[in-house]
Order: structure tokens, then sequence, then C-alpha cells
């Protein structure tokens, strides 16, 4: 593990900008190796009062709406105003292999270019909803290296709508237009978690279509309770291809951040997402321990053969597995 000295230094290499030190660090938080974690909470020490002064925006839809190129779109026309963005996407890891597609930089090409601009794909690694547990961190990094808007791309899949949102300022659900069912196949739990609806792909055949589906929305937002009671969430559309309506879509961001800023809403949020992030981290840290436990890893397989074989109730099991890491004492049944 380094030093003091060489934490310091990698700190202020990240806060002057060094983009080779913010990879470098970024792959440090994602380390799972003990030395490497020692090392991440060191540097993350010298990094947390420089950081929190950004917007944070999740975008998240379904395979095939167009979040990339919306993305890169959307990240440039922010840049043309001066800010800096940095782009958080996280891939789907493979259950079997642990692997991960890691193709942003690809998809988003002019963008991945642009020196006020940050790509950073990474893996999953099986946390639930698709968010890597390190993303939080990895959004902390970059703003304390100047990036004054961070977007976090998930992979619109299962709960990743409900992980993003827990992470971020506001959250934007891209929609594509369909044949008048639009409503069809979208939970309304993930609706009510949307600041803003945007109906992607706005052009061409589909312009007609994606008129309906934003009278659509609109209606059923009215009808849902919003998640802010400061905010009343909006439905868009816009074509990432043609760049049409983009500006707009920033603008509302922009209203939205001054609304919550002057109600107070938007440092609440922020300070409930810092104590959810600290139970979180409990969790995650006391499932590798216990995992990792000699008394357990011995236990384990056994008793998960008899749980399957409805020799010993789930319940049972849990409190042999517990109390094998010291934490309960056995309970008779």
């Amino acid at each position: 593990m380094a030093g003091v000295a060489s934490v310091e230094t990698q700190a202020q290499a990240i806060r002057s900008g060094d983009r080779r030190a913010l990879a470098r660090a970024i792959t440090l938080i994602e380390s799972t190796r003990a030395d490497h974690r020692a090392q991440a909470e060191a540097l993350m020490a010298e990094l947390l009062p420089f950081s929190g002064k950004s917007i944070r925006i999740g975008i998240s839809g379904v395979p095939g709406v167009g979040k990339s190129t919306f993305i890169e779109t959307f990240g440039l026309r922010i840049i043309e105003q001066s800010h800096n963005v940095a782009v958080l996407a996280v891939d789907p890891s493979s259950p079997r292999t642990g692997g991960s597609i890691l193709g942003d930089k690809t998809r988003m090409e002019e963008l991945s270019k642009h020196q006020s601009a940050f790509i950073r794909p990474s893996p999953s690694s099986g946390t639930l909803g698709g968010v890597a547990r390190r993303t939080r961190e990895a959004m902390l990094i970059t703003e304390a290296a100047g990036f004054d808007v961070v977007i976090v791309e998930t992979v619109g899949v299962g709960q990743s709508e409900i992980a993003v949102a827990g992470l971020v300022d506001m959250f934007i659900l891209l929609i594509v237009p369909g044949g008048g069912d639009e409503l069809q196949g979208i939970k309304k739990g993930i609706v009510e978690l949307a600041d803003l609806i945007v109906v992607n792909k706005a052009d061409g055949d589909l312009l007609a279509a994606a008129g309906r589906a934003k009278r659509d929305y609109g209606a059923a937002l009215h009808l849902l309770r919003a998640s802010n009671r400061d905010w009343s969430p909006k439905v868009m559309t816009c074509s990432s291809l043609e760049r049409d309506g983009i500006g707009e879509i920033w603008s509302v961001v922009q209203e939205f951040q001054a609304l919550t800023g002057q109600s107070g809403t938007f440092d609440i949020r922020r300070a409930d997402q810092a104590k959810s992030w600290m139970w979180d981290e409990v969790n995650e840290t006391l499932s590798s321990a216990l995992r990792s436990h000699p008394q357990v890893e011995k236990l384990l397989p056994k008793l998960e053969q008899n749980v399957k074989m409805g020799e010993i109730s789930p319940a049972k099991a849990a409190t042999q597995v517990l109390s094998a890491f010291g934490v309960l004492k056995d309970i008779e049944t």
C-alpha cells in the first residue's frame, strides 16, 4: 500500500485534471483487494472536500432506446455551455464469466475525444440494479477533478433504474415511440421515479408517434404522485441524431437544479443518499467478511445442501451461519 505522501500526490494530480491519474484512481476504487481498498479510502478522504459541486444526472431506458447517442449529443451540448462532463457508463456483467461489454467509448466517439469530457465504462459485477458498487466513489472523484456535470448511464434492465435514482440528483427516463402502446411494458414505479421523461427518436417516420407518446405519458404523470414536492415531472421529445430538442432538455435540467436548490430539497436528498451509502457499505462489507470467514466457508457447503433438500429451514440455516461468524449465539429449535 502506498504511503500518505503518494496518496496526496495522486489526489493533487486528479485535482489538476490529470486524466491518467483519474482513470487509475477509479481502477483503484473498483479493486476488491484489501490493500487497494485501504489506499482507496485514504484517497477518498483527500478528495472528499473538493467533491459535491456538480449536478448528478441518471439516465436510463431499455436497450435500443438510444441512450449512448442521446448522452453523446447531450454531453456535447452541455460542453458548449462551458461545462465539463463526466459519463460513468455501467455495463452489464456476464453472470457466468463476470465480463462486460465496455463499449461506450466507441459508441460515444465524438464525446470521448473532447478535452472537456471524460467517459468511464465500469462493469456492474453483479451489483443489484446493474449499478457498480463504486459508482458513488467514481462520481466524487470526477467531481474533485473538476467535472461539474456527472452523468450515470445504467443498463436499463431489472432494478437498475431504481438503483441509479438513489445515486443522482435528477433521474431521466428515455423511451422510444412505439405503435400507440407506449405505456405498455413500462412499470409504474419506474415512471414515478423519473424527474423527466424524454421521448427519443422524434424524427422521420417516428415523429407523429413521438408526439402521441408525449401526450400519453403527460396524461399518465397527472395520475401519479410526484417523488419530489418541489418539482412536477415533465415529458419532452427530442431527436438525438438531428440534435433537436437537446438544448431544451438541458434548460429543464438547470431549472430543476435551481428550484430544488432554492427550496433546500437538493441538499436534503444528497444528505439522505450519503446516509444510505453508509449503510450500503456496511451491508456489503459485512457480507463479504462473512462469506470469507473460515468457519463460515467450512459450514456453507453442507448447510446449503441441507436447505436445498428441505432438511433445515432457511431461517435456521441463516442463524447457524451468523453464529459461526460470531454475530449470534446458537438458538435451539
